[in-house]
């Protein structure tokens, strides 16, 4: 089971480099992740958009568990997933997959 005070924020890895972002990334969900576990990914979208739909289409393993709220004033909306993964490559490849739709942040 995943241990929430040790977290990882992927937007606290920053390098310009992403060939390093991702090196580093592994690195710290190695040392932080028991694997295999149920991983959550956490995203954010503008509510008008099928941003969110196109996110959610990339999980597609029976595990996967959506949860959605808006923001106060309604803009935008947050999707956490919860998904089984086996190892940190597993991890990267999906937030690589959702890097590739435009207007997404990854949190």
């Amino acid at each position: 089971m995943t241990d929430f005070n040790n977290n990882i924020n992927i937007k606290d890895i920053q390098d310009n480099n992403p060939e390093d972002f991702y090196k580093n990334f592994k690195e710290k969900l190695i040392d932080v992740e028991n694997f295999p576990t149920i991983y959550t990914f956490k995203f954010i979208v503008k509510t008008d958009s099928d941003k969110g739909d196109q996110v959610k289409a990339l999980f597609t393993h029976p595990s996967a568990k959506f949860s959605e709220k808006a923001s106060s004033g309604g803009k935008y909306t947050s999707i956490s997933v919860e998904n089984f993964v086996n190892n940190a490559d597993e991890v990267i490849d999906y937030y690589k997959k959702v890097a590739e739709i435009p207007d997404v942040m990854m949190l």
